[in-house]
């Protein structure tokens, strides 16, 4: 049975996000340029039992006052050819630009299947023939088609999320550090762990090189924070930090440069960043030491105990205090040692089920356990890092860094 379609309206409403299925039934808006009025769509029912709800219109203009959430499908009555026509699907790449989340059918003529599967290749869901439209085949086809249109739509929202995932992932990769360290003789290890879920790049920084006179410079910090602000405020800090290092900076000069580009590029006055930095000397017998509010390193030396150097007189970190200073202090490392610097994610893990947390002394002897078991460099590495894991009860949640720079 056939009922003509009537020409009424409905109030609009603001038309956003893609169709979905109610479960009072579905609405269908028919676009066809009819002037006689004449174009008729058969009754219809849902699964449900439910009416199928119809809407027309006879142009774009009325179509985008009718497009309305309420809508799930729109059929496109594609009119016949016209010789010479520069687009015959025009119209339907205009419907779909006006609602790429709606679910769309073209009506064609039969003789015309070569241009209804075209219709297909340029984005409708499917196509049907004028001769062929009664009520079950077109019921089937609008539900065939809204399924088709959420799939395709949930694929692409996968796929641009798994884009963007694999985009970021290379982005992050990319701007962790490559140490340059040939010609030194030093062995370098690290391990870093971001605290936010599915991140490759933390707040915590690191980096190492060496300058052409032959000292290695080492830097340690930690921006406070975890977001994806504080992660890019570390690269700044690292790459301005090599490139300073480059230039000849060190010390409480190269300290208060790094400040000033905190201050800078910071997004908030009470952001702030700790800092430890190592300078080698050529002979690797001794290093220059600055603090700004970042804990100690450790140092290992054969046949003794692990020991954090001294922190008498550091500088607090920075951006909390203009015109702040930042002592260097020299130190005797010998002929044969190892050299641990690390950021507070590494002792500030819990102790079992209390607030007790690991502490520098805590973490101290986790190394000096490891060292005695006979393990060096990245097995020292990785089997403190675990552990310290394991006393938090599983993964830490603050950022990680580690690095391991080895002599003799």
């Amino acid at each position: 049975m056939s009922v003509p379609v009537p020409r009424q309206r409905e109030a609009p409403a603001p038309h956003a996000g893609p169709a979905t299925l109610p479960d009072n039934g579905l609405t269908l808006l028919v676009i066809e340029d009819d002037p006689s009025g004449a174009f008729n769509v058969p009754e219809m029912l849902d699964t449900e039992g439910n009416r199928v709800r119809i809407r027309t219109a006879r142009n774009l203009t009325e179509a985008s006052r009718l497009l309305t959430d309420g809508v799930q499908c729109i059929l496109l009555a594609l009119p016949g050819p016209v010789d010479g026509e520069a687009d015959p699907l025009a119209a339907l790449r205009a419907v779909l630009k006006l609602a790429p989340s709606h679910a769309v059918l073209v009506l064609t003529a039969e003789d015309d299947a070569e241009r209804a599967a075209e219709a297909v290749r340029v984005g409708a869901q499917d196509f049907l023939f004028r001769g062929e439209l009664d009520g079950r085949i077109l019921s089937r086809a609008i539900r065939y088609a809204v399924e088709r249109k959420r799939s395709d739509l949930a694929q692409r929202q996968l796929t641009e999320s798994r884009l963007r995932a694999q985009e970021n992932a290379r982005l992050e990769r990319g701007l962790l550090p490559t140490p340059l360290l040939d010609g030194s003789g030093l062995r370098f290890a690290a391990r870093y762990r971001p605290g936010r879920s599915r991140a490759l790049l933390g707040g915590d920084f690191y980096d190492t090189v060496r300058t052409p006179d032959g000292t290695v410079h080492a830097m340690i910090g930690d921006v406070c924070g975890h977001g994806p602000d504080e992660a890019a405020l570390g690269v700044e800090l690292r790459i301005a930090w090599r490139a300073l290092t480059f230039a000849g900076l060190c010390g409480d000069q190269l300290l208060g440069t790094l400040q000033q580009v905190l201050e800078n590029e910071r997004a908030d006055d009470e952001i702030f960043a700790t800092l430890c930095t190592v300078d080698i000397a050529p002979d690797g017998r001794r290093a220059g030491v600055c603090l700004a509010g970042h804990p100690s390193p450790l140092a290992i030396r054969p046949s003794m105990a692990p020991r954090l150097l001294p922190t008498e007189e550091n500088g607090p970190a920075l951006g909390l205090l203009p015109h702040a200073r930042w002592p260097r202090h020299e130190v005797e490392l010998g002929g044969a040692w190892s050299l641990m610097m690390y950021t507070d994610g590494l002792i500030e893990g819990r102790v079992g089920p209390g607030v007790q947390r690991l502490g520098q002394e805590g973490m101290v002897e986790i190394v000096a356990r490891q060292l005695a078991e006979g393990r060096r460099g990245e097995e020292l590495l990785d089997a403190t890092v675990t552990e310290v894991r394991s006393l938090n009860g599983g993964e830490l949640t603050d950022d990680l860094a580690v690095l391991l720079l080895d002599r003799g």
